[in-house]
């Protein structure tokens, strides 16, 4: 007999488990979509910036712990944390994994960026909506079912789709008798050398996020959330601050020339606005999923583009028509049947409820 499908408040269910996790959601897409708004908006006329961007990235981590550390100060004392900290150094350790791989495909963003047209760069970047799919299902040891891949592969489709718009525009600037040749060097740019970086990076990209979402549901279940968010911005910092120690550049990151040109308006909001990012990101992955979170991503890019030509008048061709509609309808097959993967949590917190009521029955028999 066939499996019966749940109800649409069932799905729903399923996909936000709470009104919080839905809430999450939302404001995920919001803050990324505000973000790169608001970095376009802070770039010159020929899309270069007045301020030193590794700064800024190194300033969002600061602020991302001091933030985290105030947010788990509310309801405990320092004590507390300092104790809990010391109590899971091994998450500490962890920590440093995910750390170093965003730390990796930060830097490798830059060196791509560098090799590929971004046309290029940005197709290939797409391969992460099913890589994150393959590492899901290693690290939790969880089948998808058929119908969640196919809805991930129109995913990737659809974003393939979106970068055919900027395509297009590049074709029509190039003219004819060089339109071959812009074809041949996408292509052959496919099988360089870079190709290998650039899944490389995708390929950190992925780990780093459920490998993030393991840390925070099954290995460091039982760990604060805020004091795994500290755990990750301190190996976060120390990650970038080698980098810069690397290359030569610690010292020109901190001048009072390369901090008064981030005391921007606009640079403090990016700042801000990163900070939020990457707190409602453990949110995010602790709450719902790294596969629901590649759905979000591909969602963020059509609002983007959307929200691009109100505010920038950037136009919107039939590519990115065709786009928002193949992102519309994974979304929507992916919502049917969506993935559920709640780690220890379910576990611990039965039992805690276990824990409090064998509590409320020995204070009960005393009286």
């Amino acid at each position: 007999m066939a499996a019966k499908r749940p109800s649409s408040g069932g799905q729903w269910k399923q996909l936000f488990p709470t009104k919080c996790s839905l809430f999450v959601f939302l404001a995920y897409m919001a803050l990324f979509i505000n973000q790169g708004i608001m970095v376009t908006a802070s770039q010159r006329a020929d899309n270069s910036y007045s301020y030193n961007t590794v700064t800024v990235v190194l300033l969002s981590e600061a602020t991302k712990l001091v933030v985290s550390f105030l947010l788990y100060l509310r309801e405990n004392t320092a004590s507390e944390l300092f104790a809990e900290m010391s109590k899971h150094t091994r998450v500490l350790a962890l920590y440093m994994v995910p750390a170093l791989l965003y730390c990796l495909y930060n830097n490798l963003a830059f060196v791509n960026l560098a090799a590929y047209d971004p046309t290029t760069y940005f197709l290939l970047l797409q391969l992460r909506v099913v890589v994150t799919g393959i590492v899901f299902q290693v690290l939790f040891k969880k089948q998808l079912s058929k119908w969640q891949w196919v809805s991930l592969f129109i995913l990737t489709l659809g974003c393939i789709v979106k970068q055919l718009n900027v395509t297009e525009k590049n074709a029509q600037v190039v003219t004819s008798p060089k339109t071959d040749d812009v074809t041949s060097h996408m292509v052959s740019s496919l099988f360089s050398v870079h190709t290998g970086l650039v899944l490389l990076q995708v390929l950190c990209s992925c780990l780093a996020g459920v490998y993030n979402e393991k840390l925070l549901k099954d290995i460091g279940a039982e760990v604060h959330i805020m004091v795994q968010n500290v755990f990750m911005y301190i190996d976060s910092i120390l990650c970038n601050a080698a980098v810069l120690l690397m290359r030569g550049e610690l010292g020109s990151a901190f001048t009072v020339t390369a901090l008064s040109q981030i005391w921007q308006p606009a640079v403090v909001v990016i700042i801000i606005n990163n900070a939020a990012v990457g707190i409602v990101t453990s949110f995010f992955l602790r709450n719902l999923n790294s596969i629901l979170k590649t759905f979000a991503s591909a969602l963020e890019l059509m609002f983007t583009a959307v929200l691009s030509w109100l505010i920038f008048g950037i136009d919107i061709g039939w590519w990115t028509v065709l786009a928002i509609a193949l992102v519309t309808y994974a979304s929507w097959m992916y919502a049917q049947n969506p993935v559920v993967n709640r780690g220890r949590l379910d576990q611990l917190e039965g039992s805690q409820a276990s824990d409090e009521v064998r509590l409320v029955s020995s204070e009960t028999t005393e009286v």
